[in-house]
């Protein structure tokens, strides 16, 4: 039992730091667009929608003719030929417009998908599109622009799915369960990282299609975590004594683990039915979809990342018509916006601290655990609503 316990241990701590890389390496690196855009705009993505203008500028030489009864004004010019690649940037914010639509308005089925098939087959599906759209991005090239679109899309819907997955590691370590969570999305934000790597190692002379090559098989590393660190349904909350998943280290004692945890499980299901009043009834999908409390939280939800995604898809057009198209300050300024959003990792742990140190001051006092877990929210949404604020004061 000692062995098993210490095994039990090992494998908690390993799934919580390989979920971690494999939140920051890949869940979000779509919010890292802006590195992104630079690479595929040196590469001549969708240049086929720039076009050669002429600009026409006034000297300001005017000149008098004397013969003439009235004087007329004549001014010299001087014309330069420029690309106009505006229809360009439109066609790149599409595609950021297109993915991030796709990634939230997918995250429905996506989640019923994971409530119906479990974790394992759920990973694997969001592995299979996520590798897909890496290979799309590794074989696409200027002439074949469009495979951006259902590119983008698939890592981003993937990558909700990551994220979706490895949320429920926070029930392994109980009273610290909203910390892992955020630790979990903060990483899901900070995962621009990858598309800041991918444009300096282009910088560096590293070819896109390589990278993305690279990424690609990287997913073997996420299949392997797939089977040995993560269960086959899900990872229950309240979580059973003795629970296991994963490959047993004691095989000696698997078995009797595990119908011990089945039992506990089935205890502890029976002692809440029991105890199962108007107060703590379960309210069903519907009644939950239909209540008030759920409408306003999704509305807040949507108008914060309306926001957030808006900043995103406009932040390269706006340091181009900012920098008067001067790629080296657009490039700077690209990579300290990416470094920025690595703050997410830093900062949204302390909203998990936040609602789990409330929550432990409320149960202490005897309130029920569910009006507990809404109370202790209380304090960490309205410092987010504040940070927005703070936030749409951004030019």
């Amino acid at each position: 039992m000692s062995c098993e316990r210490s095994c039990s241990g090992v494998r908690r701590w390993l799934t919580f730091t390989t979920g971690l890389m494999e939140c920051l390496c890949f869940a979000g690196a779509v919010f890292g667009w802006a590195s992104l855009v630079i690479v595929l705009r040196s590469e001549r993505y969708f240049s086929s929608f720039c076009v050669n203008t002429t600009v026409v500028r006034g000297l300001g030489q005017n000149r008098t003719d004397p013969r003439e009864k009235h004087n007329f004004n004549f001014t010299e010019v001087n014309s330069t030929h420029v690309f106009e690649c505006s229809e360009q940037d439109e066609y790149f914010s599409l595609v950021f417009t297109i993915t991030s639509f796709a990634s939230n308005f997918l995250s429905f089925p996506s989640g019923f998908l994971f409530d119906w098939v479990g974790t394992a087959i759920a990973r694997l599906f969001a592995i299979c599109i996520f590798t897909l759209g890496t290979l799309m991005v590794a074989f696409s090239t200027p002439a074949l622009s469009v495979l951006l679109f259902p590119a983008l899309s698939l890592m981003g819907v993937g990558g909700r799915m990551y994220l979706m997955t490895n949320m429920q590691v926070g029930n392994l370590f109980g009273a610290r369960r909203s910390t892992v969570i955020t630790v979990y999305t903060g990483a899901f934000g900070s995962s621009s990282l990858l598309f800041l790597i991918i444009k300096l190692l282009y910088e560096a002379g590293v070819p896109l299609n390589t990278t993305f090559l690279f990424l690609s098989a990287c997913s073997v590393l996420l299949v392997l975590r797939t089977l040995f660190l993560l269960p086959l349904k899900r990872i229950p909350y309240p979580l059973p004594e003795h629970y296991t998943y994963g490959i047993i280290c004691c095989k000696s004692n698997s078995l009797m683990g595990h119908m011990e945890a089945n039992n506990n499980s089935h205890t502890s299901h029976q002692s809440l039915v029991e105890d199962d009043t108007s107060l703590n009834r379960e309210m069903s999908f519907r009644e939950c979809v239909r209540s008030s409390f759920f409408f306003w939280h999704l509305l807040w939800l949507s108008v914060i990342q309306l926001r957030h995604y808006l900043f995103i898809g406009t932040l390269n057009p706006m340091l181009q018509r900012l920098t008067g198209e001067d790629q080296s300050v657009v490039s700077r300024y690209s990579n300290a916006f990416a470094i920025t959003q690595l703050c997410g990792v830093l900062c949204a742990p302390w909203n998990g601290l936040i609602m789990d140190r409330h929550r432990a001051k409320l149960k202490a006092a005897g309130v029920w655990e569910r009006e507990a877990d809404l109370r202790a929210a209380m304090l960490s949404l309205t410092l987010t609503s504040l940070f927005c604020v703070c936030f749409r004061f951004v030019p």
